[in-house]
């Protein structure tokens, strides 16, 4: 009998990015099945609720299946905890990470080892394609805290997710106003 290979691709998605996507393209070639899990990290404020993430990623992987068969094997979950123990709960063998610079891999290989050595569960890196290696939610929220123009993000971010960016940033009682601007929000 052959066992099914499953990975898990975690992430906040706030927002999902074609950096992302690309990655959930080049995962799901990989394994027999790809679980994107979106989660909630406590040492991040979300835009979005985790509802409204896990719909926009599953909009976006069901159209990104139209173009590449292989994204069929793809789903999208919401969880909350831990991500070795979701990984676990769904018999995940392995979890997808994408690397886009050097800093990345630093905090990754950290992680992978961490995790390997707590749940053993292996990690596997993907690089993303040269125009994502510079994209980060965490800038994009940056850009719609600060009323960037949100046109610029186009190519960056799907347009289904610009105009809910838009949507956020034309609010009169936005949750971005009166933050205090630290960390990802303003300059370090």
């Amino acid at each position: 009998m052959t066992k099914t290979h499953i990975a898990m691709y975690a992430g906040s998605f706030d927002p999902i990015t074609n950096g992302h996507l690309d990655v959930i393209r080049r995962g799901c070639r990989l394994f027999d099945e790809l679980v994107v899990g979106v989660g909630q990290n406590p040492d991040k404020r979300c835009l979005f609720s985790i509802e409204d993430r896990t719909t926009m990623a599953t909009q976006l992987v069901e159209e990104l299946s139209k173009d590449c068969p292989e994204a069929k094997k793809v789903r999208v979950e919401s969880y909350e905890g831990l991500t070795v123990e979701f990984a676990r709960s769904i018999g995940a063998t392995a979890l997808l990470r994408g690397l886009r610079n050097a800093t990345d891999t630093a905090a990754e290989c950290q992680l992978a080892l961490a995790n390997r050595h707590v749940a053993d569960i292996e990690t596997v890196f993907i690089l993303p394609s040269q125009e994502f290696g510079f994209t980060s939610s965490s800038l994009i929220r940056q850009i719609v805290a600060l009323g960037g123009d949100l046109k610029t993000l186009t190519g960056v971010v799907p347009q289904m997710v610009i105009d809910r960016l838009a949507e956020v940033q034309s609010e009169a009682s936005s949750k971005l106003r009166g933050r205090e601007m630290e960390g990802t929000w303003g300059v370090d």
